[in-house]
């Protein structure tokens, strides 16, 4: 079966990675023998065009879509033009929204024929087997789909060996795109999530059970990107620190290896201690990311979080005595949120800015499968939207008893307006000469990013930076300093601004000149 996998559009504000889930799925599917090809509308600008010309080249008979609960729209939007153009495909569509909506999804979107509920590997191969030879779907796992206008749901499959799993197929990735924006590129150590927070799918999507990944493995996988130029990996795991084993066993063979990589973790504060911030600094982490979530002890309660801010400050200090940046999130409009509690998260905040420590607010979206929306009548919690599109968590779709929308959207505005002066202050700096290039390089860097990316959604490469050869193009600056002057009337920002990030981008070979055929054409580097 010839496999079309499809990634939604994502902000880039939200700093996306290269879709590791879908890779993943890639990888089990080309190890059974099913040809795959991804379609990434995150850094490539989405068209009915560009897709009919994708499946003339590919024909693809399956396409399966993956999808978070902000990109669902986009998912069933792409999936709706693949059944438009061809109404033979079947069509897939994944992710934790679809999970958890699977009834819903079936019973109003007509061009979905199948929603995989769950982690997918297995899934899609049981699926293209089944297709293959035209098998009943009832023998398929974890799948709900439509049967004689009725939904049928089979039984999950077993979860998934991690070491057995086939290695994720990043080749079918445009992963050259994602590091000329600057995102960093993630991995995982491990699936699963023993707790029980009301607000998160992520026990339900991957298993109470943490199943750990051998660390051979994972640092074989770590070293291999770690070639590719990214700035930084992300470990995805939702608690790389739970199995303090398991995270030693891993650091220690970076640090055998000689390794020298630049990586990030997700943590809870009362899984950290000393020697394991200390062996992870030394393997290369740079920063840990804590879920405090509130400032108030009776909302930490309330949402069985089950830590005490005297372990946030406790983890924290502990990261800063490492040599490692702690970082704080929280969430704003929690069940039983009133001014009082906004109050001791906000003075919270600032008692852990003033120890050296980054946080941010973010605002509780109540996504499908939560507890705190099944139970949201039980809560101190009202749904004012059922705009996937607005569950972005950065303004407010949900308001309580004591505290409306407004008043949690003013506090995130205000983060963001702290944001922009301090960019701001970077700016003024570097006008006046007084800033570092390395005290600039924040600024630097999200400028080249923004002008790469309306590049990049605007298809100027494709568009400008094509022209036939002529004796003014020899020299290796000359085709450079035309595409800099062919692009700059496409884009709104600064003459200058667009010069710094073409030759930036050039520089760092994100970009690539072939002179052939009697043609100047400019493309990105898409795939490592």
């Amino acid at each position: 079966m010839r496999v079309l996998l499809i990634n939604p559009f994502y902000p880039i504000s939200e700093t996306p990675s290269p879709p590791l889930g879908l890779a993943f799925l890639a990888g089990a599917l080309e190890r059974t023998g099913n040809p795959v090809k991804l379609l990434d509308c995150v850094v490539f600008p989405f068209s009915r065009d560009f897709l009919a010309s994708l499946m003339q080249d590919f024909k693809p008979d399956l396409a399966g879509a993956t999808a978070v609960t902000m990109t669902v729209d986009h998912a069933l939007e792409v999936l709706a033009e693949v059944k438009a153009l061809d109404p033979s495909i079947t069509t897939v569509l994944g992710g934790p929204h679809a999970t958890f909506c699977a009834t819903e999804i079936l019973q109003s979107f007509d061009q979905v024929d199948v929603v995989a509920c769950g982690e997918g590997e297995d899934i899609l191969v049981a699926l293209t087997k089944a297709l293959e030879i035209n098998a009943p779907w009832e023998g398929v796992p974890g799948i709900a789909f439509r049967d004689s206008g009725q939904i049928t749901t089979t039984a999950p499959p077993p979860l998934a060996d991690l070491d057995e799993l086939a290695p994720p197929s990043r080749h079918l990735i445009p992963l050259g795109r994602y590091r000329a924006l600057g995102m960093p590129i993630s991995m995982t150590t491990s699936r699963g999530c023993p707790f029980k927070c009301i607000f998160c799918v992520g026990r339900k999507m991957v298993g109470a059970r943490v199943r750990y990944r051998d660390p051979i493995r994972v640092v074989d996988e770590m070293e291999g990107l770690s070639a590719l130029g990214f700035h930084q990996i992300n470990l995805a795991d939702d608690l790389f620190t739970a199995n303090r084993a398991h995270c030693l066993a891993v650091c220690n063979e970076i640090i055998d290896r000689g390794l020298k990589v630049k990586w990030t973790s997700f943590a809870r504060v009362d899984t950290v201690s000393r020697q394991v911030l200390e062996k992870m600094r030394q393997a290369g982490c740079t920063t840990v990311s804590f879920g405090v979530e509130s400032g108030s002890p009776d909302m930490l309660k309330r949402i069985k979080k089950g830590i005490t801010l005297d372990q946030v400050v406790h983890a924290v200090q502990l990261c800063r005595d490492c040599g490692i940046d702690p970082h704080a999130s929280f969430i704003l409009g929690l069940p039983g949120e009133t001014e009082a509690t906004l109050a001791q998260t906000l003075a919270f905040g600032e008692r852990l800015k003033a120890m050296g420590v980054s946080h941010g607010f973010h605002i509780l979206a109540p996504f499908p499968g939560t507890d705190v929306r099944k139970r949201v009548d039980e809560y101190d919690l009202q749904i004012l939207s059922d705009d996937w599109r607005r569950y972005h968590a950065n303004r407010a779709i949900i308001r309580t008893a004591g505290v409306g929308p407004e008043t949690m959207d003013a506090i995130v505005i205000d983060g963001e307006r702290q944001f922009d002066q301090w960019l701001g202050k970077i700016g003024r700096l570097r006008e006046e000469g007084q800033a570092t290039v390395e005290e600039t390089w924040p600024l630097v860097r999200l400028e080249h990013t923004v002008v790469i990316y309306d590049m990049m959604m605007k298809r100027l490469l494709e568009r400008k930076g094509v022209w036939p050869a002529e004796k003014s193009d020899k020299g290796d600056d000359r085709p450079l300093g035309k595409l800099i002057h062919r692009v700059s009337g496409e884009l709104d920002h600064p003459p200058e601004r667009i010069r710094a990030a073409i030759e930036f981008a050039n520089e760092k070979q994100y970009l690539v000149l072939n002179n052939t055929d009697g043609l100047i054409r400019w493309s990105w580097m898409d795939y490592l």
